[in-house]
């Protein structure tokens, strides 16, 4: 049985330089009791999404749209993600954070507390190892590999949360295939930590990044830089929204709907906190 509850919030979020157009936020709510923490999300071409939790779950969402905007969406049941012997994650195993999908389908997650990164040929297989970069040995705990990519070909990035110090920048691991290289890193500018990443159709490099205030709540920043397998350069921010004006954003998808319109899906982790929301919000890209 399929159990959803879903309420359509109309409340403005504004861009920087008018380089993303606001297509609609709704809030998700499920009577499974597994639902929540969504820290990761992908869009398919057919604009219905794969999300992973914290608690090491798949859920599958059916997404509406009218007129462009975001209406609703069907929450299907949960499936556990396998580990590599094919039995569902338990423990310090299961904080999912990043998730990529890959040409042929392959689905990639990165997890923080262990640091790891798994891929998966579907979401009903056993996984598989990528090796470790020796940096992922001396992460923090809760601050590890939050934000995961892979371009056409074939080449995958992941981010840590941290940095490590406020004035050190946020390290770049890109892996080919074979071995993991960091030679290069994005900026730290204010108090904006790294929770999302993927590569647009034109190959660029979108981050996510959240800051928190207890008193202000969350504030949200998206930034876009031009990528090779060893710089970023062509800064840009898309967007860096009021504090308050969203909520804990941790996930981004950037895929291109049936009309050839660039999107950008975001979805934000509730931490399994009724005074948080699980919350999907899309912008066009304007150029």
């Amino acid at each position: 049985m399929i159990r959803f509850l879903i309420t359509l919030i109309l409340i403005p979020v504004f861009a920087s330089a008018q380089s993303l157009t606001p297509a609609g936020k709704i809030t998700l709510k499920s009577d499974f009791e597994s639902f929540g923490g969504l820290s990761g999300i992908e869009v398919y071409p057919d604009g219905n999404f794969l999300a992973i939790t914290d608690k090491g779950n798949f859920f599958k969402g059916i997404v509406v749209r009218k007129d462009g905007i975001i209406q609703s969406a069907t929450i299907l049941p949960p499936q556990p993600i396998l580990d590599s012997k094919g039995n569902p994650l338990t423990g310090l195993n299961t904080n999912a954070e990043g998730m990529a999908i890959g040409t042929v389908g392959e689905i990639l997650i990165a997890f923080e507390g262990n640091h790891r990164i798994m891929l998966h040929d579907s979401t009903t297989v056993a996984a598989q190892f990528l090796p470790k970069h020796p940096d992922f040995r001396s992460l923090q705990p809760n601050s590890g590999l939050e934000a995961l990519a892979i371009n056409s070909e074939g080449i995958v990035v992941t981010i840590p949360e941290r940095s490590g110090m406020e004035t050190r920048p946020f390290p770049v691991y890109v892996f080919d295939g074979v071995e993991w290289m960091q030679s290069t890193s994005i900026p730290r500018k204010g108090a904006y930590l790294v929770t999302g990443a993927d590569f647009g159709p034109e190959g660029r490099l979108y981050v996510l990044e959240r800051s928190f205030s207890l008193l202000a709540g969350f504030s949200s920043r998206i930034r876009r830089f031009t990528f090779t397998t060893d710089t970023l350069s062509n800064e840009e921010t898309l967007l860096e929204n009021r504090t308050g004006r969203l909520d804990n954003m941790e996930g981004i998808s950037v895929w291109v709907d049936e009309t050839g319109q660039t999107r950008l899906t975001l979805v934000s982790d509730d931490n399994f906190n009724p005074l948080l929301r699980t919350v999907l919000i899309e912008y066009l890209a304007n150029d």
